[in-house]
């Protein structure tokens, strides 16, 4: 690249955009996440990364500006790559180093990942599409973005305020030229809503089901966006909405929202309470999503990502086996899966499990060797990746008469199945619908649905250390290496309790130390979670006040 090509690229660098704080961030499995006040120069240079990635890539590359379950003074940025799926592992080093270089080496960094790459397209004008969450900070960091698409001449399109989710759909939609879906929101609705439907049919209750949900929208995205969901589902679908002032409330994610529940495992602000009413929860962008009720006795009931994952690959292990083709279907969790799910799984459902470090790319990743990859976090944060091949065979399938009129229904019911998921990322209104079909096919309602298996109780925790880098961790995270001494010392704490496990990982984007613990107990659950925490306050740096042990 000419110095004097792209001098616009250094001199707003310096002038509008320089940066600004002294410490260094790192793009980890969510993107940069951090203060708004501070991401203004981060947001300019993925401007920049972006248009380079979508010149080596020659295609469609989309940003991403929303902090998920963060509150609302908290902002970040993600790229997302030609198949709607996460920034490519290899280029999250370039990421932080883009962000992290000073002003007067930009120029250099970027010649370096051009020569690495030879990126020789540079006059190509590529489409780099930018969405935003409701955050007050997000357009003002939107302008920043699209002021680094333009340095470098790429063609920034804005679509404004979306959901993680989408954005990751419009880009697959782009870069497959609409064989995917329409790169639009009324492209997005259509095509989810017009598949529910049809799945469903005109018998909107079934058994113990009923076609009405209550749905916590966490003061974001997602509580705009299902406004237009409703319209296109036409009654066929019933969503009470809560908790749906979005931009500027100061309420994004506080004291609601799928982290919140999932979290502090309670029932979230602004809901009403109704015995056995099936209720869900979305995060601040929508991509993740938890269901949960109140019983009788007001007591509360979590149905995670753990639970949805078992009911998803329940059900489409069943309907495999109807349409009479050989497909390989599995399973992905990461540590912080339920023990209970994973035994439910393995021992009852037979399907395959595989265990893989806490990402969304990790589990991506791995969801792609199966013909049929059924992928979720306990969070929440999951979808089902069918393989090209799969699809194929299901097409292929449909139009031979060799098989029986059993064995066709089926196989057409779940190529319909396909299109009332997002395959590109975990999607919350997606997954709602999936959901949503699953009980209706089976007649059940939230309590059938959690009497598949038992939960262990379990807690998170999380303890603020001075350098999140001192936890190291192997074996899918589930095996502390350092500090020296830690891994020992839970081993020990955990073997005091009846089916109790413990594990600990840094977080990706903060100096935190998450810690989850499970037993056969919540008392003990509880006390074996404040234990750990309070062993990685004392052998990790941790800040602050030590946890306490509950009595």
């Amino acid at each position: 690249m000419a110095n004097n090509s792209y001098r616009t690229v250094y001199a707003f660098a310096r002038e509008m955009y320089p940066k600004t704080v002294k410490t260094d961030i790192q793009y980890g499995t969510a993107g940069f996440r951090t203060r708004a006040v501070d991401l203004e120069y981060v947001m300019y240079r993925m401007g920049l990364l972006a248009v380079l990635r979508a010149r080596y890539k020659k295609a469609v590359i989309g940003v991403m500006i929303t902090a998920s379950h963060n509150p609302e003074p908290d902002n970040g940025v993600k790229l997302v790559d030609p198949h709607g799926e996460m920034l490519e592992q290899s280029w999250e080093a370039w990421a932080t180093k883009f962000a992290n270089v000073a002003d007067n080496k930009l120029e250099d960094t970027i010649n370096e990942l051009i020569k690495e790459y030879n990126i020789t397209n540079m006059n190509d004008r590529v489409e780099i599409l930018v969405g935003k969450d409701t955050r007050p900070s997000s357009p003002h960091l939107a302008k920043s973005v699209v002021d680094g698409v333009l340095a470098l001449s790429g063609k920034p399109i804005d679509f404004g305020i979306v959901t993680t989710p989408q954005l990751h759909y419009f880009v697959k939609c782009r870069n497959t030229r609409g064989a995917y879906g329409l790169p639009t929101e009324d492209g997005y609705y259509k095509k989810l809503t017009t598949a529910f439907k049809n799945i469903r049919g005109s018998n909107f209750t079934n058994g113990n089901y009923t076609n009405r949900v209550i749905y916590d929208g966490a003061n974001g995205v997602g509580a705009k966006k299902v406004k237009f969901l409703k319209e296109a589902l036409q009654g066929s679908l019933i969503i009470d909405m809560y908790n749906d002032e979005i931009i500027g409330s100061g309420k994004l994610n506080y004291l609601c929202g799928a982290d919140f529940v999932k979290s502090q495992q309670k029932f979230p602000t602004g809901l009403p309470v109704e015995s056995n009413a099936r209720c869900c929860s979305v995060d601040g962008d929508a991509d993740r999503i938890v269901y949960y009720y109140l019983d009788e006795n007001n007591k509360f009931h979590l149905m995670d990502g753990d639970r949805i994952a078992t009911l998803v690959a329940g059900y489409l292990q069943e309907i495999v086996q109807q349409t009479g083709i050989d497909l390989n279907m599995g399973l992905v969790q990461t540590a912080y899966a339920n023990g209970a799910s994973t035994e439910y799984i393995t021992e009852k459902l037979k399907v395959p499990v595989a265990c893989v470090p806490t990402g969304v790319k990790h589990l991506h990743h791995k969801a792609l060797t199966f013909d049929i990859g059924v992928y979720f976090e306990a969070n929440g944060h999951g979808t089902v990746i069918f393989s090209q091949e799969t699809k194929n065979k299901l097409k292929e399938a449909a139009k031979n008469n060799s098989y029986s009129e059993e064995q066709r229904k089926a196989i057409e019911k779940l190529q319909i199945l396909i299109d009332v998921i997002n395959e590109t990322v975990g999607d919350a209104i997606s997954d709602m619908l999936l959901v949503e079909t699953i009980l209706h096919a089976k007649g059940w309602n939230v309590t059938d649905w959690e009497a598949c298996y038992t939960d262990l109780p379990n807690r998170l925790m999380k303890v603020t250390v001075k350098d999140r880098r001192v936890i190291k961790t192997k074996d899918a995270e589930r095996i502390c290496v350092t500090p020296e001494g830690l891994q020992k010392e839970i081993n020990t704490l955990v073997s005091k309790y009846s089916k109790g496990r413990a594990f600990v990982r840094p977080s990706g984007t903060e100096d935190i130390v998450r810690i989850y613990a499970e037993a056969s107990t919540r008392k003990e659950t509880d006390k074996l979670a404040a234990e750990v925490a309070l062993k990685v306050f004392e052998l990790a740096g941790g800040t602050g006040n030590a946890p306490e042990i509950p009595q």
